[in-house]
């Protein structure tokens, strides 16, 4: 629980106080690895904070994966849109890896945040970094070629070139994996 303490505070300033009054929001859960987090169809009623491990977040379309996210360690996974709306989710969050997370769950989040301040700026401040990098991995694929989100993802997200396969990679860079092992080769050329 302390590396979340830590995370909370790098967000937002929050008291000793509303640490423990949070407490009955938070539950820790293992998950082995091809464990779902979240399915398709499932309204999403939490947001996971990754202590230790990776997930990811794909949908299944005509049996073919699209990775959308990976989330490592001291960030969160979740479906914004369904956690926010109640609606179904149209995609799966999954582990790739033996996987601790500490769960917030949304009714008794929603419940402390309208008693603490504190708690309703996290709330807040994590939706809106979430959706920013949302947002952010959005505007890579509308503006670069394959190549240059492959040279983003390097400079801006080194942990995920070391640690997700080359296919899971392609599939989130949106090209074959015999595409993206050509395009890696020409850069090591150059």
């Amino acid at each position: 629980m302390n590396n979340l303490l830590k995370y909370i505070r790098s967000l937002t300033s929050f008291s000793d106080e509303s640490w423990k009054l949070l407490q009955p929001a938070l539950t820790q859960k293992e998950f082995k690895k091809n464990e779902f987090l979240l399915k398709e169809g499932q309204v999403c009623n939490s947001l996971f904070y990754i202590n230790k491990g990776y997930c990811k977040s794909y949908y299944e379309i005509d049996g073919a994966v699209k990775n959308t996210g990976f989330f490592f360690e001291n960030e969160i996974a979740t479906n914004i849109n369904s956690f926010g709306s109640g609606q179904k989710s149209e995609f799966n969050i999954v582990a790739c890896e033996p996987l601790t997370t500490i769960i917030f769950d949304k009714k008794e989040l929603f419940t402390i945040s309208k008693q603490v301040i504190e708690v309703e700026t996290l709330g807040r401040n994590c939706i809106r970094l979430f959706a920013s990098k949302q947002e952010e991995f959005a505007n890579l694929f509308k503006l670069y070629s394959a190549q240059e989100r492959l040279e983003y993802i390097e400079t801006e997200y080194p942990e995920m070139i070391q640690r997700v396969s080359l296919s899971q990679l392609a599939s989130f860079l949106g090209v074959a994996r015999e595409t993206l092992s050509r395009i890696r080769k020409r850069r090591l050329s150059l």
